[in-house]
């Protein structure tokens, strides 16, 4: 297979290819705004400085834009062979942040890891290794896939990644990778009855890990009257509905938000959204859930263009960083809102958070990436592992035996 330059020669003019980078830096200017209204009052009674969170977030967003402008020099061929190297990674670094010593425990959970002046979350950055993983693993492996036993390793890998997040504990990354890789899992070719299987007992899973888990327990029953414990264990829900109530339709103005003043935790980091709602009101709050849509939106299109070209690596892949975004998205605000019990998840490209911030513009590379060799001449075996002929989910004659689970 040859590989040929992507340069300006032999690019297509793509009418649509703007969106993506615009809806990124349009949510990272926002996340810039909002992180240092959101955090000015607690970085100056805890810092002494009041501008603490901003400069930390502006050094790992820098450090996330130059990251990603390596990243995507890098082709998608080379993710691909690299899929097993970096699974192992994601793996080591899980297991590390368990061990004493090496992993750093905040607020009764070890999902840190200290690396000098900075501190690394390996749950994100397994949400990077998975995603190549499971693109790669599919890709290679789309023809065995409906049967029960090539099933089983891809799940089997997730299973592993889910239990060591879940010793963390970090519940709501199991939730968004383990949703990213079934969906991925669905989109390669896999039987409805083996799907629809997993899902069930994934969903049997998290209800008795609710009920043997009081603290778990407890936050979903807060959830659906957090009024009743105002002030214990509803007391984020209520103060984050608070602010999307005083926001009303245009909200308060910028920087003159009430509850970022030590009422809401956690205000520039998981409630971001809460604080936006108040400041900037509905009408600012549908203006980001716009630009999260059009992000989706723009993912999508390169999905279907990389199936147009049989890509099949590069469409897996675009795909799962369109659910993994939106679905941490949807959490995040949903949790904000009140629509899902609370969840320790970022706001994509906006939180603070500084190993959140770096994988999404990671994540925003190998979309950027991918955009490149679909527009390219050559964009049909740039974007290929290995000729296909087909797969399942792809081919609408092959429906018939997805459903009816006939061997390929």
């Amino acid at each position: 297979m040859s590989k040929l330059p992507l340069n300006a020669a032999n690019q297509q003019i793509d009418p649509y290819g703007w969106v993506l980078p615009f809806c990124v830096a349009a949510l990272a200017s926002i996340g810039v705004v909002m992180v240092a209204s959101a955090s000015v009052a607690f970085a100056a009674d805890l810092y002494n400085d009041q501008w603490y969170f901003l400069k930390r977030h502006l050094v790992f967003l820098a450090a996330g834009v130059v990251g990603a402008l390596i990243l995507s020099r890098i082709s998608l061929n080379t993710w691909s062979n690299l899929s097993w190297t970096l699974l192992i990674f994601a793996v080591a670094m899980l297991v590390a942040v368990l061990i004493p010593g090496v992993g750093r425990a905040v607020n009764g959970s070890m999902r840190w890891i200290a690396l000098g002046p900075i501190t690394v979350q390996p749950a994100e950055v397994a949400k990077f290794c998975c995603l190549v993983f499971f693109a790669s693993f599919l890709t290679r492996r789309h023809e065995k896939l409906r049967h029960w036993t090539s099933f089983m390793v891809p799940i089997s890998v997730l299973g592993i990644v889910a239990l060591l997040l879940l010793l963390e504990p970090d519940f709501g990354s199991v939730v968004v990778i383990s949703g990213t890789a079934l969906a991925m899992v669905f989109l390669a070719g896999a039987r409805l009855p083996h799907t629809f299987m997993l899902v069930a007992v994934a969903a049997c899973g998290l209800v008795m890990m609710a009920i043997f888990s009081p603290y778990r327990l407890q936050r979903l029953t807060t959830f659906w009257d957090p009024w009743a414990e105002q002030y214990a264990a509803g007391y984020q829900l209520t103060q984050s509905l608070i602010a999307f109530g005083r926001g009303e339709w245009f909200g308060v103005g910028l920087g003159n938000s009430v509850q970022k003043l030590f009422y809401l935790p956690e205000a520039h980091t998981d409630f971001v959204f809460a604080i936006l709602a108040e400041e900037w009101g509905l009408v600012g709050g549908l203006l980001v859930i716009g630009l999260y849509a059009a992000l989706t939106w723009s993912l999508l299109r390169l999905v279907r263009k990389a199936l147009a070209k049989q890509a099949y690596f590069t469409a897996l892949l675009t795909f799962g960083i369109a659910v993994l975004l939106a679905g941490q998205a949807f959490v995040n605000m949903g949790v904000a809102s009140g629509l899902l019990p609370t969840k320790g998840l970022t706001l994509p490209f906006v939180s603070s958070g500084g190993s959140s911030l770096v994988v999404c513009f990671g994540l925003f590379a190998l979309a950027l990436r991918a955009q490149k060799e679909l527009n390219s001449e050559e964009g049909q075996d740039q974007g290929r592992i290995e000729k296909i002929s087909q797969l399942p989910i792809f081919n609408p004659l092959q429906l018939g035996d997805r459903k009816s689970g006939e061997a390929a």
